[in-house]
């Protein structure tokens, strides 16, 4: 391909276009099966905002007390910056593989093969932790809907837990077998109700607080918003990883590019509006949820042990009454339902353009011919879920808690290189203005550099077994165990794949390329 670039030395930025990459395959997944509206509710339905906050409001109380507000707001800048990255690289190259074609593009096959792992894994720690708390959270709504307190045990047993989140999983696979345009219906219902309770949760909790009658309730201070009054480094690290976890999957909607209408633009444009309007909200409920219980170690303070496990459980009847209190478990229950249809996508697509580019095994490349989906890739993905929950549920004590803080560590890793991605990808055009040197260059690499700074301290911090639940696996830490762990599983993997078939590695089948630089001639 012509380093266009060098030719074109004369032109300015807005001048200047791509042409999407020609070794680019079209993979044979339904074309224009949604818009920007369906893009929107994909990314804010894989993110699952209620599920998130579940699962690390407590974690991130214990890492950083009442500066929640502010670290919920700090995850959101390496996230935005980021985002910047996804559309600069998408607009040239609107391929199903995202992260991993992309870091090919600008970084060659071997590194490229190891940020689509990185995604994958990601996905797949992701989906068995949200079956994990449908799981809980299943039984925990039929205990308040037949007055049964007994029932809400049943998720603490780990046989049925491990059954119940299995069939979740199922449920889910089947889902997302079926095709975009049934997930797309079951998503509208349940982003909408998730949404609406949670807004009238924190309604509630604001109003409650502010009445003087809640003994735990303590008054908005600005100083909630400032990052730097955490204690140490190592607290702020763990706490923004925790942070990063509750944006992480706004780029569901990159994923699904060559199924969405005006595929160069409209996912980008749902990204940064999903990430946007989640910073609004986490914010805004960070400071109700601290206003209304505090940061207290005893009754229901955020940090109590019979609260950090699980925050909502814990103040639904508290702030919303015994009969609303049914409505925040249905939306959990619906939060985690949404997130595990739709995190097949990326994790399916990976596997799909992987198989496709022959970077893993052509069973991946597979598209059912009636629902237009990766049919292997989403079994697959299925069962890899299901067995992932399964060991981890035996193996940890605190198994949500855990691999929460590891996928902190699996998201710095591969939106960290598909940032850099950018930065490499594009640095011929930075001598063509100030726009693109800040949306393609500067902006990416400080993106970039923060989630690679928070992977290196997170490593370090969590090789220490005290560090997250205190659990340990072969004397580290069990957070660092599974999460640089299954990293250099793949590097063992991806060696297996080039003996297997050396054909992506040598550059055959997707080039590492800069992109085309053209100039479309004036009409008229």
């Amino acid at each position: 391909m012509s380093n266009a670039p060098e030719q074109h030395e004369h032109i300015s930025a807005h001048d200047a276009h791509y042409r999407a990459e020609p070794d680019l395959l079209d993979k044979g997944l339904q074309h224009d099966s949604m818009g920007l509206m369906g893009s929107i509710a994909m990314a804010v339905s894989c993110v699952a905002p209620v599920y998130a906050l579940t699962a690390a409001l407590g974690p991130t109380v214990r890492e950083v007390g009442v500066q929640l507000p502010a670290v919920f707001l700090a995850g959101f800048i390496p996230m935005l910056l980021t985002a910047f990255a996804y559309r600069a690289l998408n607009r040239v190259a609107p391929d199903a593989g995202t992260s991993f074609t992309w870091t090919v593009k600008a970084f060659g096959p071997w590194i490229g093969w190891m940020c689509g792992w990185g995604l994958i894994v990601a996905n797949v720690i992701v989906l068995s932790n949200t079956a994990g708390v449908a799981a809980t959270y299943f039984y925990l709504f039929l205990s308040e809907l037949l007055g049964d307190p007994g029932i809400a045990e049943f998720g603490d047993h780990k046989l049925v837990n491990v059954a119940t989140t299995t069939v979740f999983v199922a449920l889910a696979t089947w889902v997302s077998w079926k095709g975009m345009s049934t997930a797309k219906r079951i998503t509208y219902a349940l982003v909408g109700f998730q949404m609406v309770v949670l807004f009238l949760f924190c309604g509630l909790a604001l109003a409650k607080a502010g009445s003087g009658t809640v003994p735990t309730a303590i008054a908005f201070d600005w100083n909630w918003l400032n990052p730097f009054a955490i204690p140490s480094a190592a607290a702020l690290a763990a706490g923004l990883s925790l942070s990063i976890f509750i944006y992480w999957g706004w780029d569901v909607s990159l994923a699904a590019n060559e199924e969405t209408s005006g595929s160069e633009r409209t996912p980008a444009v749902a990204a940064i509006a999903s990430i946007i309007s989640l910073a609004g909200t986490y914010l805004l409920v960070a400071v109700a949820t601290q206003s209304y219980a505090g940061v207290g170690e005893t009754g229901i303070g955020l940090r109590s042990d019979a609260t950090q496990d699980n925050v909502f459980a814990a103040l639904a009847a508290p702030i919303m009454g015994e009969g609303l209190a049914i409505l925040l478990f249905g939306a959990v229950l619906a939060s985690a339902a949404s997130s595990l249809q739709t995190t097949f996508i990326p994790a399916a697509r990976t596997l799909l353009a992987m198989g496709v580019y022959r970077a893993m095994p052509a069973f991946f490349a597979d598209i059912h011919p009636a629902h237009k989906v990766p049919g292997n890739a989403t079994l697959m993905a299925g069962v890899l879920t299901a067995g992932f929950y399964g060991v981890m549920t035996m193996l940890s004590e605190n198994v949500l808690g855990d691999t929460v803080e590891s996928l902190g560590l699996m998201i710095c890793f591969y939106y960290g290189l598909t940032a850099f991605a950018c930065v490499w990808y594009f640095r011929h055009e930075y001598r063509l203005g100030l726009a693109p040197l800040i949306t393609k260059g500067l902006l990416p690499l400080l993106g970039g550099g923060m989630l690679a700074a928070m992977f290196l301290q997170l490593s370090v911090s969590s090789f220490d077994p005290a560090y997250g639940s205190g659990g340990s696996i072969m004397g580290v830490g069990t957070v660092f165990a599974i999460g640089v762990g299954i990293l250099v599983l793949g590097g063992a993997f991806m060696f297996a794949c080039y003996l297997r078939d050396p054909a992506f590695f040598r550059g055959q089948t997707l080039r590492q390329d800069t992109p085309a630089l053209i100039v479309e001639e004036p009409v008229g």
